[in-house]
């Protein structure tokens, strides 16, 4: 408890107990269902807290502020970031979009045992989702954590994203040269680029940046392209260079 204490105090949020229940057995749920699943390399429990639980929050808690929002995490994987954003915020809903079926098999069985009612799990591509009119321009958050390349990512997640809204975008290492085609993808997607924020993990010390993007204007409705297509043309990418690989988080 000792551990965990330190940890959300340098996040400056701190579980109710309700909160440290649910956090709890989500540890318990994913290293169960790692071995069908493979849903993380991370199992060793004082690691899963820093690097799962608390990093997820440390994306969003700039937005703790706000209430009643709708949030959406493409890509959500095991469910992370989704997964502790909407224990962290109950009065938040949060869309947690998957395109592997088992993984969203795994997040909703989760939600159920957990008891999260503010949260569901949706299996489908981004780049279909994304045009389909209840999905549209309909969130005030999206996050995206180890998905893509950052400029990759813009383009997954800015279609959900409701003018005056934002994204977060998870990343490790950052690159002058990220920045700049992230800039230009944002440039045809309605958005910019708020906030870069670098920060150290509180324990392992190893370097994260949140990537904070700001919808300003309505997207193109030829975005996001077809799936397959933001990879292999990334939106922004500078000639003659390769594309900025995918960032392990």
């Amino acid at each position: 408890m000792e551990y965990e204490q330190s940890l959300w105090q340098e996040l400056g949020w701190q579980p109710d107990s309700e909160q440290s229940r649910q956090f709890e057995r989500l540890y318990a749920l994913v290293i169960a269902g790692n071995s069908r699943l493979n849903l993380t390399r991370i199992t060793d429990r004082e690691e899963f807290w820093e690097k799962h639980l608390w990093d997820s929050l440390r994306g969003a808690v700039s937005f703790f502020e706000r209430k009643d929002v709708s949030a959406i995490d493409i890509g959500s994987g095991a469910g992370f970031p989704g997964l502790p954003i909407a224990i962290a915020r109950p009065d938040w809903y949060v869309l947690l979009l998957d395109s592997v079926r088992k993984k969203v098999g795994f997040i909703a069985s989760t939600l159920q045992a957990l008891g999260v009612t503010n949260a569901q799990a949706l299996c489908g591509r981004a780049e279909e989702i994304a045009h389909r009119r209840d999905h549209r321009e309909s969130y005030d958050l999206a996050v995206l954590r180890a998905v893509a390349p950052a400029n990759v990512c813009a383009e997954y997640g800015l279609p959900f994203v409701k003018v005056g809204g934002g994204a977060v975008l998870y990343r490790g290492n950052w690159e002058v040269r990220e920045e700049v085609e992230l800039a230009r993808a944002c440039a045809a997607l309605g958005a910019e680029i708020a906030e870069i924020d670098a920060f150290e993990l509180p324990v392992s010390r190893a370097v994260r940046h949140c990537i904070v993007l700001n919808k300003t204007a309505p997207g193109l409705r030829v975005f996001p392209r077809p799936a397959g297509l933001p990879v292999q043309h990334p939106l922004g990418a500078l000639e003659g260079e390769p594309p900025a690989s995918e960032q392990a988080h």
